[in-house]
């Protein structure tokens, strides 16, 4: 591999002109594709083979024209004090309301007035309008979220409260600044790396030209491929940081080699030939961890997986062909001015120490010290996994400053929590001799459920077959209490099921969110199975070890155990919140956990690869243990060190988001990448590699003979370069363009 990398890198040098020609047409074919595509709508989310998807499926076929999918909203009024909501005044501004929300918008499938629906609380203080829309909240128009914002501001005036809480109000989480600051910061680390701006450019520009080109082929084929708004924000943050830090390995690499006094065009084609070898399967493990994410069998992950894969697939091949091609453009301005001057001076970096040998030399001295110390402190701040809640963030972990948390809050102090996430109970009496005696069963039966509040009547469907049951649980709806309420409501469904024949379901976004945070409970440890299983067969064909992979694949688990624990601690138990703004803790996203092992092995192994294949790499031309890791650690540990900063940088932006799980995403990532590229590469990693030995490169000879030898430390290369003058392969010199 390292040999045909060699010839792919001075080709893109040489050709360095058509290479830039093409990506830039790739680019403009993409962003042409994205600005002619119609506007992306909404991601459809499903979770096939849960209870409350086949429950959000029957309600569809069974109530044609009910838009079970469509938006919601409620409008919460509260009277001024010593005042009731059913003083007239009070009651013809609400009825003013109601009218101005039903003619405001063609959307509007249905408005419920509070004091014929029971909306009103016992106190008389509080009381709700219920709106209903035809379609989805990614596809309601700008005219009718405002329409629904403008309705309260006559009542306001009146000296009533009124705030809007539901989905209809949700929008995409703006993007931009977040972005912009992470690169900021990138730009910053690069420019200290490098001590050139040349050098510190131009890996932002090739991420930002494979961005461009990932992120508007997704917009693109949107609709075609219904991809959610989601799936270009995961793109977009994973290409970045990967762009960035592939770029960097070859530009590194590249000055490295200059260093040492090879031809400009020798010296890209080294570059990618080694460098090269580890971005290559660094994106492999990125990759295989990313499209692992179908096994958990959601859809939308899944598409999000793909796409974020592709882009992934991109940012390789860009560091592979444009950035040797820009290296040609750039000439030896990608070294700083020191490193000009010095340019064909005898090399002394042997009698100075940086700071990456100094520390190698520090574990080699210590690694059972090292060892323990990190495995020590990434147990400690593991330890708050144990009380791990898992669910999805409800409109009462949003900031106090938004309407959708104060309409929350309203509701809970009139009504009870759980008015905000009451279940749908759908009762399927199909199978059944007498449907609304059993509809009747349902709701005394779930009237004596603990933690029920409310029951409605059943409603049934024109056809008579299908009933509709809404009930109000006691707690809000990410708490456990309500999640026992589902689970006992489904229990005794099945004990109705079998006396009349009719099917009880329980489904409506608390369920939704339950058994969403059950699937990915079940799926994460086959996920686990397989991404660190083919990544482990991976890094062993890479390094021609047993031990080296296995130790790679522990200290990953020990890191995002030990993020997990940060991330609970911050988010559900409150510590430092108020520093990274977490106004309520609550339970951690579901899909947290599963996200997390994706997307931060295949980062993490950025690292591991291009650290431990410079140890590899001396230990085969004949270096012993010990001096492999301190040279593997003097060309590596710089750029290791800015390609975590940088990741870190990326991610940290998005903990100011005001989206929960924008910020709990954000923060589980950065921390995530700091505990596996400082701690474990940096520490761990080197302190049992010298507590190894030789034993730590070593492979048994029946698995040497199966394993393919793919050359990534480029020692077949480095011998053909030997042997032929001048360094080049095969008679193919040509002298340099400039």
């Amino acid at each position: 591999m390292a040999t045909f990398l060699y010839k792919l890198g001075r080709l893109a040098f040489r050709r360095r002109r058509y290479v830039a020609l093409i990506w830039v047409a790739l680019l403009a074919l993409a962003g042409f594709g994205a600005a002619s595509a119609s506007t992306a709508t909404s991601s459809s989310f499903s979770i096939p083979g849960t209870e409350a998807q086949r429950a959000f499926d029957l309600l569809e076929q069974r109530f044609p024209g009910g838009s079970a999918d469509g938006a919601t909203a409620r409008v919460v009024f509260k009277a001024p004090d010593n005042e009731k909501m059913s003083d007239p005044a009070n009651k013809a501004e609400v009825d003013k309301v109601i009218g101005e929300l039903k003619s405001g918008s063609d959307q509007i499938a249905s408005v419920s007035d509070p004091y014929t629906a029971g909306a009103v609380s016992k106190d008389g203080s509080t009381a709700y309008v219920s709106v209903s829309y035809k379609v989805n909240s990614m596809e309601l128009t700008d005219g009718t979220r405002d329409a629904l914002e403008d309705a309260g501001h006559a009542a306001q005036k009146s000296g009533m409260t009124v705030e809007i809480g539901g989905d209809a109000l949700m929008v995409i989480p703006e993007t931009g600044v977040t972005e912009i600051i992470g690169v900021a910061i990138a730009a910053i680390v690069l420019v200290i790396t490098f001590g050139s701006l040349i050098a510190a450019g131009l890996p932002l520009l090739t991420a930002l030209i494979g961005v461009g080109i990932g992120v508007s082929t997704i917009t693109a084929l949107a609709n075609v491929l219904d991809l959610g708004s989601t799936t270009s924000t995961l793109a977009m943050m994973i290409g970045l940081a990967v762009g960035i830090d592939y770029a960097l390995f070859i530009v590194s690499r590249y000055r490295a080699e200059l260093a040492e006094g090879r031809e400009r065009e020798d010296a890209a084609g080294r570059a990618v030939g080694t460098a090269g070898s580890a971005v290559v399967f660094a994106g492999l493990t990125v990759v295989i961890a990313l499209v692992g994410l179908a096994v958990v069998n959601i859809p939308m992950l899944s598409k999000m997986g793909f796409a974020a894969a592709g882009t992934v697939a991109i940012a390789v091949l860009i560091a592979l062909t444009l950035v040797p091609a820009l290296l040609g453009f750039a000439g030896k301005r990608v070294l700083g001015r020191k490193a000009r001057k010095a340019a064909g001076a005898p090399d002394n970096t042997e009698d100075k120490p940086n700071m990456g040998t100094r520390w190698a030399r520090f574990v080699l001295r210590k690694p059972v010290w090292v060892l323990l110390v990190g495995v020590i402190g990434l147990g400690t701040v593991a330890v708050p996994v144990a009380s791990l809640e898992m669910g999805l963030p409800d409109e009462g972990s949003q900031p106090t400053s938004t309407t959708q948390r104060r309409a929350y809050d309203l509701l809970s102090d009139g009504f009870g929590p759980g008015f905000n996430g009451p279940l749908m109970v759908v009762v399927d009496t199909a199978d059944s001799s007498d449907g609304k005696t059993a509809a009747k069963q349902v709701t005394d039966e779930i009237s004596g459920i603990k933690g029920v509040v409310a029951v409605t009547p059943a409603q049934f469907n024109k056809a008579g077959d299908t009933a509709m049951i809404t009930v109000v649980p006691k707690d809000r709806p990410s708490s456990v209490d309500t999640e026992n309420v589902v689970h006992a409501i489904r229990d005794a469904g099945k004990d109705i099921k079998s006396d009349t024949g009719a099917e009880v379901l329980v489904t409506g976004s608390t369920a939704m969110n339950i058994d969403f945070s059950q699937k990915m409970n079940d799926a994460l440890l086959p996920y686990l199975a397989l991404v660190v299983g083919l990544a482990f067969l991976l890094l062993m064909v890479v390094f021609r070890s047993v031990l080296v992979p296995l130790k790679a694949a522990l200290g990953f688990l020990l890191s995002v155990v030990a993020a997990l624990g940060a991330v609970v601690a911050v988010f559900q138990w409150g510590w430092l919140g108020s520093l990274f703004g977490v106004e309520q803790p609550g339970p951690i996203m579901s899909m947290m956990p599963i996200f997390m092992v994706g997307v931060v092995f295949g980062l993490a192994m950025d690292y591991e690869v291009f650290l431990v294949t410079r140890m590899r790499e001396a230990y085969v031309h004949g270096e012993k243990p010990g001096q492999a890791i301190v040279t593997g650690f003097r060309h590596g540990a710089r750029v290791v060190t800015a390609a975590a900063v940088i990741m870190m940088a990326v991610f940290a932006g998005f903990i100011g988001s005001s989206e929960q799980m924008v910020k709990m995403i954000g923060f589980s990532l950065a921390i995530a990448v700091f505990f596996d590229a400082f701690v474990v590469r940096m520490a761990i990693v080197p302190a049992v590699l010298a507590l190894l030995g030789h034993r730590a490169w070593s492979l048994p000879r029946w698995l040497d003979r199966i394993l393919p030898n793919v050359d990534v430390e480029g020692e077949g290369l480095r011998e053909q370069l030997d042997e032929t003058p001048g360094g080049e392969t095969g008679g193919e010199r040509e002298l340099t363009r400039v």
